[in-house]
């Protein structure tokens, strides 16, 4: 299901199997409106309304601000700092850069066409012991989710360069940074509040390091944003457009670049989601726009995680191939 500015902007689906107690509940939400925070709590303050239908006097234990002045507020006590990736790209598109008045930007995006569904999609499976080997084996000292990114930012960097026969420029990483979770805004706030967290690394070097020294690259990129940061890119999306649509054709896999567009959905209250029935069995997800974005899910059934990758058909049959990652994972599709 996919947004569009002439219908609602949220979908809804009720999908029931024959011969099945199970039912599917769909929802698609515009991610320029909700981050991943506010669509969990907003699935849940839903839930809970239901569950209690016939209590008039029903009060939400967490209601929701829906109020854009707390955001307001809260960045005009922060001093904007340029982030390195805003550079990065101010520099890779440096002769290109498409021009835009500040004053028009807002008409442009909002007259822009919708971006159709990416739906070259893939599963992978990691059982929390071999999730955890495979964080021992690259860094101990690291989280889990730095360990998954440096094998993933290797295995797909070689996977391109077997599928172009070329070695890309640069391989980029991507994590969400959540003012939900870093700043004074309230965590109930229902707007979207998630930056990007961008490490440009030189392909070269990510071919020749060792996986812990990949974590720690990308690390010192992604580990460094700040509300700082975040206010300097609020400033690129109202008056610099132009490094908005560098960094968009620059994160995805081509001959010249490749790219991990990673967020780790575990932390997110979604298993909690009850409309009077119990909680969720399973969490899948639907598409993306964008080519290289992947999805953390946890899996309740087991303790897993399942990992769901946006990426070229042709490109992930040379990543079924890549004897690190079958080392961890089972290709489910």
């Amino acid at each position: 299901a996919t947004f569009s500015r002439d219908h609602s902007a949220a979908i809804v689906r009720l999908i029931c199997f024959k011969d099945s107690p199970y039912i599917v509940l769909y929802i698609s939400l515009p991610h320029v409106i909700f981050d991943g925070t506010a669509i969990a709590a907003f699935l849940n303050n839903w839930a809970e309304c239901t569950r209690n239908l016939n209590n008039p006097d029903h009060k939400l234990k967490y209601p929701p601000v829906n109020d854009c002045k707390v955001v307001k507020d809260y960045f005009d006590t922060v001093t904007a700092i340029e982030p390195p990736h805003t550079k990065h790209f101010k520099d890779l598109g440096a002769k290109s850069l498409v021009k835009v008045p500040s004053s028009v930007i807002a008409a442009l995006l909002l007259a822009a066409p919708d971006i159709p569904a990416f739906e070259e999609q893939h599963l992978l499976h990691f059982t929390a012991e071999k999730l955890e080997q495979l964080r021992q084996d690259v860094d101990k000292a690291q989280t889990t989710n730095l360990a998954l990114a440096a094998v993933l930012t290797k295995t797909i960097l070689q996977a391109n360069i077997q599928m172009f026969n070329s070695m890309p420029t640069w391989s980029y990483v991507m994590f969400p940074y959540d003012c939900h979770h870093h700043t004074e805004v309230p965590m109930t706030y229902s707007g979207n509040l998630s930056f990007s967290a961008i490490a440009p690394l030189e392909s070269q070097t990510v071919l020749d390091g060792s996986y812990k020294e990949i974590a720690q690259a990308i690390k010192e990129h992604c580990s460094k944003v700040s509300s700082e940061y975040a206010k300097s890119l609020i400033y690129t999306v109202k008056n610099e457009i132009g490094i908005l649509f560098q960094a968009g054709i620059s994160l995805c896999n081509l001959p010249d670049m490749s790219y991990v567009g990673l967020t780790n959905l575990c932390y997110m209250s979604l298993y909690s989601i009850d409309f009077g029935y119990g909680g969720p069995k399973i969490l899948s997800n639907g598409y993306f726009i964008h080519e290289g974005m992947q999805r953390i899910y946890s899996n309740k059934q087991d303790g897993s995680i399942d990992l769901f990758m946006n990426v070229k058909d042709d490109l992930f049959e040379y990543l079924k191939k890549s004897d690190k990652l079958l080392k961890y994972a089972d290709i489910i599709f």
